[in-house]
């Protein structure tokens, strides 16, 4: 026959209240990886659209040296030849990773 003690109550109570908190522990940690491993795909996917942002701009710029290329070579002058000299200048700087 088991006889329940006052003493076997306060060790039962405590066996409970320590499994509660290595499982809530375990819970935590558990939600901390997974909140980690989504700010490395969301890091992942901002890096990516930078590159898209990147590239874009490049075929931009590109496109606009040839704009203002096409300006000077119909005669204008002033500002689309300062234009076109500070944006290739621009240009050959960013292709050599110069800052």
């Amino acid at each position: 026959m088991i006889t329940i003690t006052p003493a076997s109550v306060i060790h039962i109570a405590e066996f409970i209240g320590a499994a509660g908190v290595i499982v809530t522990m375990a819970v935590a940690v558990i939600k901390w990886f997974a909140r980690q491993a989504k700010q490395d795909d969301d890091i992942r996917g901002i890096r990516e659209e930078q590159q898209e942002i990147k590239a874009e701009q490049g075929i931009m710029s590109y496109a606009l040296l040839a704009c203002l290329d096409g300006l000077k070579q119909l005669g204008a002058n002033g500002n689309v030849t300062a234009a076109h000299a500070k944006l290739e200048k621009y240009l050959n700087k960013k292709a050599h990773d110069i800052e």
